[in-house]
């Protein structure tokens, strides 16, 4: 699978328009349906689980490394998908969950993390120690990130054995809760001044633990082009930016960059991004929001029909009982951006038994009936309505698989500029 990311990366660098995404997301609806998307269109994808979601003491998913990596497996074998057309990649992985903790300490967890990463089957290990510790700066320079990456990336080799990792670095990571803005709420790009100090100083440490022979496998370079989104706002990438970093890019082999917070772009974006140089683009909540934004419709149409099973009422409630997932992201009184907001930290809350009992019983209404027409215009929008036409599986299934892979297909940066020739 590495060797698939490989030939994007050298197509890229060539000059080819070519991207994979990288779907990170847990969420089970969401994995199947990218993977029937990728297979159904014939394009490659990476799915990605972040250190939030699954480490070993289980995540905010209860899912451990090679726990997640054998549902991964069994969506693969259930949905009928070439295993070779999917990587699996490890995002954000080093002390972030555990920043509240002494560094030292953080560091002993965070190389137990990307060594059942690595023994478990990932392959695109993306090592992200950008920030401070407990009685640390918020963001680490260079210099120290670069220390403790080459630290973990030393134990990722060790638990390879014989396995050829893909590494991505870069201390460039939008931050938690927003990315940083100038005067006119524009986004910053990435210098290349900052791009090439930050490759050399990751590339100073590697040698300073013997890892002389690891530039060859660093395949992507985490920089910010201007993508970012806010809880109620989509900070648009304009068209004709250019931050000049495909230059830097192409001074190290076989490197190409990587772009965070593409969700909600303008399907034009996408391409534009492979032209600069981003062979991976990662989406994660947008893909969340759009499975939510299904299921909200599938109730809105049961409330119209007076069959409502007040999912929304129970969302709420986890919401307002429990805010730790959301509490830092949206003001206190703010309903509408805990329901629909682009951050979509209702996310968190699908795996509570109440919200999967909701789901189910939503599901039951709808696989009871079938929703006519009229009412689904009234909810749905027509391309939705159309790529359900298509897909197979029972009428709550398919709309709700139309609803993900809607989202997903800018990503097939190829097809968005056919289609918009």
């Amino acid at each position: 699978m590495s060797e698939t990311l490989r030939r994007i990366i050298a197509k890229n660098r060539a000059g080819e328009r070519v991207a994979i995404p990288s779907v990170c997301s847990a969420q089970p609806d969401v994995l199947r349906a990218s993977l029937k998307w990728a297979e159904r269109i014939d394009r490659p994808i990476v799915i990605e689980a972040t250190s939030n979601q699954v480490n070993q003491e289980g995540g905010y998913t209860n899912n451990t490394p090679i726990k997640f990596v054998n549902y991964i497996n069994s969506l693969i074998d259930e949905c009928d998908v070439d295993r070779e057309r999917v990587t699996l990649g490890g995002d954000h992985l080093g002390p972030q969950v555990w920043r509240d903790l002494p560094a030292k300490i953080a560091m002993k967890k965070a190389r137990i993390l990307v060594a059942d990463y690595v023994s478990a089957g990932f392959q695109k290990i993306h090592l992200d120690c950008s920030e401070g510790c407990a009685g640390e700066v918020a963001q680490l320079s260079d210099e120290v990130a670069a220390k403790r990456t080459a630290t973990l990336a030393s134990v990722c080799e060790d638990a390879a054995q014989h396995s050829s990792l893909l590494y991505v670095i870069g201390t460039e990571v939008p931050p938690p809760g927003g990315a940083r803005i100038d005067e006119s709420g524009d986004i910053l790009a990435t210098s290349p001044e900052a791009a090439l100090a930050t490759l050399a100083a990751h590339e100073n440490a590697f040698v300073k633990l013997g890892l002389v022979d690891l530039k060859s496998q660093i395949a992507g370079l985490v920089v910010q082009p201007g993508v970012e989104f806010a809880p109620m706002h989509v900070h648009h990438m304009p068209l004709d930016r250019d931050p000049a970093l495909r230059d830097v890019m192409m001074g190290w082999p076989g490197l190409c960059l990587e772009a965070h917070s593409t969700d909600y772009q303008k399907p034009r974006v996408f391409g534009r991004l492979a032209d600069l140089g981003f062979a991976f683009q990662k989406v994660g909540p947008a893909l969340t929001a759009a499975y939510r934004q299904a299921l909200y419709a599938l109730e809105a149409a049961l409330d119209i029909s007076g069959e409502s099973t007040g999912l929304i009422k129970v969302m709420d409630k986890l919401m307002a009982q429990e805010p730790r997932y959301w509490q830092k992201h949206y003001a206190q009184n703010n309903r509408v951006a805990r329901h629909v907001g682009l951050s979509d930290r209702i996310r968190y809350y699908w795996p509570y038994p109440a919200a999967q009992q909701a789901v189910a019983r939503l599901r039951d209404k709808v696989n009871a009936r079938t929703l006519p027409d009229p009412l689904l215009w009234q909810v749905f929008a027509p391309n939705v309505l159309d790529r359900a036409e298509q897909l197979q599986g029972s009428q709550v299934q398919r709309l709700i698989d139309a609803q993900i892979e809607i989202t997903l297909d800018p990503y097939d940066v190829r097809q968005v500029e056919h289609k918009h020739a």
